[in-house]
């Protein structure tokens, strides 16, 4: 199993992004996928879900109505379109792979990307 994310940088307040994570190694089609964010200093939080089809997402209340997860099954890519970024939102991003309990937020996760940096400053 492989994640790469992409797609991180350094955006100004009120900016916008859009993280991509290649998956390969497993049937990307038949797994719900996760994003996770870790800031410095604190633990790893949960961001957001989507299911195997991508018509079902769930998102942490501190992202909902600025995030929008989406994957593409075809091309085993997973989406995250960050939009009305804030200082808060600053973190190391990763792609992760959810335990099938279908639990939300997940209670855990098998495999992980390395990672993406997102950085909101002015």
């Amino acid at each position: 199993v492989q994640l790469v994310e992409s797609g991180g940088g350094m955006v100004q307040p009120g900016g916008s992004l859009r993280l991509s994570c290649a998956a390969s190694g497993f049937p990307f089609s038949s797994y719900d996928m996760s994003w996770v964010r870790q800031a410095p200093g604190k633990g790893p939080e949960w961001v957001s879900n989507i299911n195997t089809g991508g018509t079902r997402t769930y998102y942490a209340d501190s992202v909902k109505g600025r995030f929008i997860i989406s994957r593409d099954n075809a091309k085993n890519t997973l989406y995250l379109q960050m939009n009305s970024l804030k200082p808060e939102d600053t973190a190391q991003y990763y792609c992760a792979r959810p335990v099938l309990d279908s639990a939300i937020p997940p209670t855990g996760y098998d495999h992980w990307g390395q990672g993406t940096q997102v950085t909101v400053s002015s």
